[in-house]
């Protein structure tokens, strides 16, 4: 095997890259046409939850707001279509967020208060840590408008929105309507170490599973935690800069106590303009998803997923702002492959928005390792696998 030719790149892509796109398209169209069903019913039981295809601009909670709804329909406007709540990390691993209902009017709580209970309730004699940098507490009064259900103790403990008991409640409903909509066959509960909530959902060409995750819509402001962009820079335009942060940001209840701050809007609309200046950004960050997915950490949990090789794509073009950084593919893949090979070895890779977070920080550190290996077998011989 030779180091890579334009028409390696390209017979790879041809036969590798596109059957991928064909196959996890018609995947996430199955698994969302499920997960909306499931989610619609979840809705009728429990006014709290929304359907997915509220997701976004269809959110009931922005309806009655039209000048926000007239500024995301414009940014939104010749884009390709997308489903906002569904992100794809591996062809057989899936996060879909499910909007929540009755909480509007978001403001940042300043003042800093200790918490003395556990989720259950129970006192504590020493206070819950602080949350990490990408979580965050949520109470109920930081919303203007807010449903009394929020306020009801399945949810909340003194004032706190409680993503633990948020997700039992949403476990529950889960259970009932998968056998309420007939779904036995296709949608089964997974157990968990933990209170996330986890499905298995058949497809016509395979087993997906998927991260259910309630989340908290937040599309008025800019969350204090993200400080971005870092002083000057020349990627993102300053245009584009405003556009993201004003499509706000949102609160995913994946843990005990802590709210997870979330971008996936403005991470679309970044990937969406990648290469306006005619670049192969984007050709390189699919061949790298393949080749990831092919040969450096292959399986149904990969340790490094597409989310990561985003983040990875975001510091790099960040790095390299200039169009001409991007016009050759052979150096522009090769750099993004470095950069990826530099954060496994070191178990290190920042959060693109809130940069104290290791993205890394819980992965396992033998999985990393031997995907380091892989990345520097290939950087020493860089050949594509046309097999």
């Amino acid at each position: 095997m030779k180091p890579f030719t334009d028409e390696d790149v390209e017979i790879y892509i041809q036969s590798k890259v596109e059957r991928r796109h064909h196959l996890v398209s018609k995947a996430v169209e199955e698994v969302q046409k499920i997960i909306q069903q499931l989610t619609t019913e979840i809705s009728c039981k429990a006014t709290r939850f929304q359907a997915i295809s509220n997701s976004g601009i269809h959110n009931e909670n922005i309806k009655d707001q039209p000048a926000l709804l007239a500024k995301w329909s414009a940014m939104l406007r010749g884009k390709r279509p997308f489903h906002p709540s569904i992100q794809v990390l591996a062809p057989s691993q899936f996060l879909i967020t499910v909007p929540l209902r009755g909480l509007t009017g978001y403001r940042e709580r300043q003042v800093r208060h200790w918490r003395y209970y556990t989720v259950h309730g129970a006192k504590l004699l020493s206070s819950v840590r602080d949350p990490e940098e990408l979580h965050q507490w949520l109470e109920v009064e930081q919303f203007s408008k807010s449903l009394q259900q929020w306020h009801e103790t399945d949810v909340n403990i003194e004032g706190d929105l409680v993503p633990a008991k948020v997700l039992i409640v949403f476990r529950e409903l889960v259970e009932k309507s998968i056998i309420s909509c007939n779904l036995s066959s296709k949608v089964t509960v997974l157990e968990s170490f933990s209170s996330v909530v986890r499905v298995a959902v058949e497809t016509s060409e395979s087993q997906v599973e998927v991260e259910l995750v309630p989340a908290v819509e937040i599309p008025t402001c800019w969350p204090e935690k993200a400080r971005w962009p870092r002083c000057l820079k020349r990627w993102p335009s300053q245009e584009k800069v405003q556009c993201i942060k004003s499509l706000g940001f949102d609160l995913l209840a994946r843990s005990n106590y802590h709210w997870q701050l979330c971008f996936s809007r403005a991470e679309r609309i970044l990937m969406e303009g990648l290469d306006e200046d005619g670049g192969c950004r984007m050709k390189c960050f699919r061949v790298m998803r393949q080749m990831k997915e092919d040969v450096w950490c292959a399986g149904n949990k990969p340790v490094i997923t597409a989310y990561h090789l985003q983040t990875v794509l975001f510091w790099t073009c960040e790095k390299y702002p200039r169009t001409k950084d991007w016009r050759c593919f052979p150096e522009a893949f090769l750099r993004l492959v470095q950069k990826l090979h530099k954060c496994v070895s070191q178990h290190f890779l920042k959060h693109y928005f809130v940069k104290n977070t290791n993205l890394l920080k819980y992965a396992n550190t033998s999985d990393l390792d031997l995907v380091a290996s892989k990345l520097a077998v290939f950087l020493e011989n860089p050949v594509f696998c046309l097999d």
